[in-house]
């Protein structure tokens, strides 16, 4: 049998994805249908990957920013040779399956992100083109290009109509990020109809504002597609847009170039004539051994792969220290000397003497952190001196020196959170990315995603409560730190003093799975009175710091109130209070039953104290107890008249204190 044309290779990935959408009732046909031609375009003459090992380091990244369109990556991931079989495309968007609705990431199988959210797909490519920019500026020498691979995103008019587009592809542009290649599918088609009465930007321009090279090509054309990706990959500065028209649904009779193939089955009698239109005579699910033999990518990728790894053999005999450090970074370890140096330092954190804000002790932890773990790259919205995010050991990454290890992002919260999301993704790279507390709300749809795909990016919240002062309740946070701890699989730090942001800081980067959150205080907290016996419950999220012999109360604090309920104590001049710090209630949640009852002990009153709304403290409390929070917004007035004014005062604490102790 002749060599299958372009054409029949892009039609298996329309039939596999009409039957699966149709198989399941349930999905988004129009797209895979539409960009099925791009995809050749890309898959089969361009992209580098090898099925048999999908974390292959140098491999190409490919995104699917508009995710909704999943029939089509999976389509591709089946046909070119990954674990999915045909049986997983026929039990597409069932429960426990692997192939659901809208994937989010599974490297084992070739998925390295997707985004349902729109928007945040793209914004991840720039993070993944920016890691490899700086991966390659680091370990590359002349001869011995051990970092070189391209990061390819399909994108649709959705992503680009959603704010977060801007935000990632100014950046992109200004960093010069010349090896992200974007494929904008440009059906105008949203869910609503035709975008034309919403959607009027002047894409081309747009984006050659931002610096990018724009290219428009025929979406059905793969030559034309290919030869557009020749001249992207030819453009090693500006990142490349190829603008593809398409018409979403092609093929369909009925249904091509309408919302109506976007987000639901053809039908059974539209999929039977959309099989007769392109002329596709085949049982559903079928795929010729033809087509699949000349879609695997099987032997170039093995090919690909076993280059690469000589490469790094040569490189390892040139560069060997090069070489270790690199292969610790892609294997995710930290050095196996990280966590004696950690420990020592946190030991050494007990002895220092002074009040400190807890933004500032998270400086002096990355002041030691940044110079033992080079794959630390931080950075922040526009507020570095506020966040204090830039450490003695902080060089600044620039679009001529990508080398550095200090990202400014400009005032972009969600686009940076993002952007860590797929730096992490990447490989390589431990981001961690600053603002304020209350600013979480433009990045928490990213931050939610982070946590979903369980990926170990860490986000320093600073200015953490009403003790901000007088910027006034816009700035000053309430509801985050309960939206936070009510995000499964995030931990969410709040620190009292040095050690403890210590000890935050050992969790988050030394994460394989799990984000982390920082929230840290802009005023000075006192430290705390703490011996060396405390490390290891620090370390399990909650402690008892202040202990009675025959406790009648136990006063819960976190962050800047556990200095306040330590002075209470004191005020009172009580014997039968028991001090309870919670830097992290998410992590003491997870104890035994035993270790937590030691702690919060069981039958005797509670306080719980902390500036923020009290939702995160009603599973643990009862009705013996009192729980000071915040149900209001803040105030405009200096930190110290607010805390007073809202009754986190350590006098106010006393007077609450001895109510319950009657």
């Amino acid at each position: 049998m002749s060599t299958p044309s372009n054409s029949e290779l892009a039609n298996a990935i329309r039939f596999l994805s009409i039957d699966a959408v149709q198989k399941a009732n349930s999905g988004h046909p129009g797209m895979p249908m539409g960009m099925a031609d791009i995809a050749v375009a890309l898959w089969k003459h361009h992209l580098k990957h090898n099925p048999a090992n999908p974390g292959w380091f140098n491999r190409d990244r490919f995104v699917l920013s508009n995710g909704h369109g999943s029939m089509l990556l999976y389509s591709l991931l089946h046909l070119t040779g990954y674990p999915l079989s045909i049986e997983d495309i026929k039990n597409f968007r069932q429960l426990k399956s692997k192939t659901p609705g809208h994937p989010e990431y599974d490297l084992d199988l070739g998925i390295e992100t997707t985004t349902g959210p729109l928007g945040q797909g793209l914004a991840n490519a720039v993070g993944m083109a920016l890691a490899e920019k700086h991966l390659a500026t680091r370990f590359n020498q002349d001869g011995f290009s051990v970092i070189d691979h391209y990061t390819y995103v399909f994108l649709g008019d959705g992503c680009l109509m959603e704010g977060i587009s801007h935000e990632a592809c100014s950046f992109a542009g200004t960093h010069e990020l010349g090896k992200l290649i974007c494929f904008y599918d440009q059906n105008g088609i949203s869910i609503d109809g035709k975008v034309e009465d919403w959607f009027t930007d002047d894409t081309v321009k747009r984006f050659e504002s931002y610096g990018w090279q724009v290219i428009e090509v025929d979406g059905h054309d793969t030559e034309a597609i290919i030869s557009a990706i020749d001249s992207a990959k030819r453009e090693e500065q500006k990142p490349s847009m190829i603008c593809c028209k398409t018409k979403i649904g092609f093929g369909s009779p009925s249904k091509e170039g309408s919302e109506k193939s976007h987000g639901s089955a053809l039908g059974d009698e539209e999929v039977q004539a959309t099989r007769d239109n392109l002329g596709w005579n085949h049982e559903p699910f079928f795929i010729p051994e033809v087509i699949y033999s000349a879609w695997s990518a099987a032997e170039q990728g093995s090919v690909l792969n076993e280059s690469w790894d000589n490469l790094l053999i040569q490189y390892k005999d040139t560069f060997p220290e090069k070489t270790a450090l690199l292969e610790r970074l892609i294997q995710s370890k930290l050095p196996e000397d990280f966590d004696i140096k950690m420990d020592q330092f946190i030991e050494d954190s007990l002895s220092k003497e002074g009040s400190v804000a807890t933004r500032k002790a998270s400086e002096q932890c990355l002041d030691f952190l940044c110079a033992e773990l080079p794959e630390l790259l931080g950075g922040s919205a526009d507020l570095t001196g506020s966040n204090n995010t830039l450490s003695a050991a902080s060089t600044s990454l620039t679009k001529h020196d990508a080398n550095g290890n200090h990202i400014f992002y400009g005032v972009r919260e969600f686009g940076m959170a993002a952007m860590m999301n797929g730096m992490a993704l990447h490989g390589g790279i431990k981001p961690y990315g600053g603002t304020f507390l209350v600013f979480m709300d433009y990045a928490r749809n990213a931050v939610r995603l982070s946590a979903l795909m369980n990926i170990p990016v860490t986000y320093v919240f600073t200015h953490d409560s009403i003790g901000l002062g007088e910027d006034g309740p816009t700035h000053q946070p309430i509801e985050h730190i309960a939206t936070l701890r009510n995000t499964p699989n995030l931990y969410n730090w709040r620190p009292a003093d040095l050690v403890e942001t210590s000890i935050a800081w050992k969790a988050a980067v030394s994460s394989a799975r799990n984000p982390h959150s920082l929230i840290l205080s802009r005023q000075g907290l006192p430290k705390l009175p703490l011996d060396k016996a405390q490390l290891s419950d620090i370390a399990k999220g909650g402690y008892v710091l202040d202990r009675a012999d025959n406790p009648e109360l136990q006063i819960i604090a976190s962050g800047s109130e556990v200095g306040a309920a330590l002075e209470a104590k004191a005020i009172l001049k009580s014997e039968k209070i028991n001090i309870v710090s919670m830097p992290c209630l998410d992590l003491f949640n997870e104890q035994d039953h035993a270790y937590r009852e030691s702690v919060i002990l069981p039958n005797i009153p509670k306080l719980f104290v902390e500036m923020s709304h009290p939702a995160s403290w009603g599973p643990i409390a009862s009705s013996m107890d009192k729980i000071m929070g915040i149900e209001t917004f803040g105030e405009s007035a200096p930190g110290n008249i607010l805390i007073k004014e809202f009754g986190f005062d350590a006098n106010n604490i006393a007077s609450e204190a001895k109510k319950l102790l009657g």
